[in-house]
């Protein structure tokens, strides 16, 4: 197992029948949405892992994520505050989606992004449009 690396960033997990939980680490600039998206993605039975910061750690061939103990089941909605959200606990990542202003590219070549010492697909989208939640389904549907 890898040393813990806490990065700026929101995770939340999936359940996939014969998959188990399976989660993205979403990350981006201060007020890209990052926590927007998470809770939008909780609104259609998502799991929020961690906001704001993220402890995350290589196992085997796989990384995993999990919350730091003082903000583990909280998360902040700009303009409401910090609520309580159903969480999980350590969870398998699979996939990152980095939020940034501006339309992605309409067909981008494959990506991926580098967390402990493993890679990562990446997804790269504007989180505030209304079709991030479903292109995130989308492409976690496809790993």
């Amino acid at each position: 197992m890898s040393a813990v690396q806490p990065i700026h960033a929101t995770a939340v997990a999936q359940w996939a029948p014969g998959r188990g939980w399976r989660a993205i680490v979403v990350v981006g600039p201060s007020g890209a949405g990052k926590s927007d998206l998470a809770l939008r993605l909780i609104g259609r039975g998502w799991r929020l892992v961690a906001d704001d910061y993220v402890h995350v750690f290589a196992s085997g061939e796989a990384l995993w994520a999990t919350a730091p103990q003082t903000i583990a089941g909280r998360i902040e909605a700009r303009g409401v505050g910090i609520m309580e959200a159903c969480a999980r606990g350590v969870v398998r990542l699979v996939l990152a989606v980095e939020l940034g202003e501006g339309a992605p590219e309409r067909l981008p070549e494959a990506e991926t992004r580098t967390f402990a010492g493993r890679a990562l697909p990446l997804l790269r989208l504007d989180g505030f449009e209304a079709s991030a939640v479903e292109k995130v389904a989308a492409a976690i549907a496809r790993l």
